[in-house]
């Protein structure tokens, strides 16, 4: 007699370690701090100020460079005194960036800026540096930032050229879109399972169009489109994906859509676990058991009734099965068993590698 086991709950794997912590800082309208006159200094003084903040420059000696980015910034206002720093410079600012030639003078500000409360950067100093600046993709509000810790910026600026040719300008402007809609979407009066259809569809739309500027009708037109999915909208999915290799390069971009959009991923004992660091994190992840079969694992058909009654409740369900690609039929179970699924489920099938 084989006794049924409910799938056991997993915790999402850790993070593994990084060198840094991406953090992105909000500096619009703050003041930022920056020592020196160098083209290093000057372009960390732009970046400051393209993010909003007002930056104040101290500089014993000022460049055209300098002059030439005061007369035309790119955001945030910018002050230039002609004189060295002092410690009371630093008060109320909310980051320091500093370029200095000598490790002592170097140390000096990093202990005063700390002193006072301040993050601190210094240029091309990462041992006295709370922070880093790392290579950027600009397509604000969407921004990518790249960070080497300081081992490989060559390497780092080669991503981002590579990042550059394939993000689409035109998706600044449907970001900038998304954070102007947010508000309407919210006005609107939708639930959150249609909320979320919409920003699904808002995604479809901006990846397919990226060189159209977003306008009002593209507003209108996608509210339109959830309002037209009615009842269907909070209706729940199934996904089957077989996995015939643990290398998680091979999967479909299929697959990884339904990974990265599932509330409920089942997996079998031998999927990889770098396969499902595709899924978001916020999925709730369920071992099955052998194969999901035996084991004290539950039979094909008491997975598949769970499946069915997890999207009966509205949930997108994936589930994740390690396939042997030399056993034939090893995926055709599935679709038949899943027919008395509640009708406000759907129920998709692909080999995901």
């Amino acid at each position: 007699m084989t006794v049924y086991r409910p799938p056991a709950a997993i915790t999402p794997g850790q993070m593994a370690p990084l060198a840094r912590l991406p953090v992105f800082l909000a500096l619009e309208g703050k003041r930022a701090v920056v020592v020196g006159g160098s083209a290093p200094a000057v372009w960390k003084a732009e970046l400051l100020s393209a993010a909003g903040a007002r930056v104040d420059v101290f500089a014993a000696d000022i460049s055209d460079a300098l002059r030439a980015l005061a007369a035309g910034l790119p955001h945030g206002a910018m002050t230039v005194y002609n004189r060295g720093w002092t410690a009371d410079d630093l008060t109320g600012s909310a980051v320091a960036v500093g370029a200095f030639e000598h490790d002592a003078d170097a140390a000096f500000f990093a202990q005063a800026a700390r002193a006072a409360g301040v993050p601190v950067n210094v240029i091309d100093k990462p041992r006295f540096c709370d922070f880093a600046f790392g290579a950027i993709v600009n397509r604000s509000p969407l921004v990518i930032g790249i960070s080497t810790d300081g081992a490989a910026p060559v390497f780092a600026q080669a991503i981002r050229a590579k990042l550059e040719t394939l993000l689409p300008s035109g998706f600044a402007l449907w970001a900038a879109a998304a954070q102007s809609w947010r508000a309407g979407v919210k006005a609107a009066g939708l639930t959150l399972a249609a909320r979320r259809k919409f920003w699904q569809l808002f995604t479809a739309h901006a990846l397919a169009h990226p060189a159209s500027d977003p306008a009002p009708a593209d507003f209108n037109r996608l509210l339109a489109g959830v309002k037209a999915c009615g009842a269907a909208v909070e209706s729940g999915s199934v996904t089957v994906i077989t996995v015939t290799a643990d290398d998680p390069e091979l999967l479909t971009l299929r697959a990884v859509r339904a990974l990265q959009s599932a509330d409920i991923i089942l997996f079998d004992d031998h999927v990889s676990g770098a396969v499902l660091d595709f899924a978001r994190r916020e999925a709730r992840k369920l071992l099955l058991g052998e194969a999901g079969v035996g084991a004290g694992g539950g039979s094909e058909d008491d997975i598949n009734a769970l499946m069915a009654r997890l999207a009966g409740q509205g949930r997108r369900v994936v589930r994740l099965k390690r396939s042997d690609p030399s056993v034939a039929g090893d995926d055709g179970d599935d679709r038949s068993r899943l027919t008395a699924a509640p009708r406000s489920s759907a129920f998709r099938s692909g080999a995901a590698a």
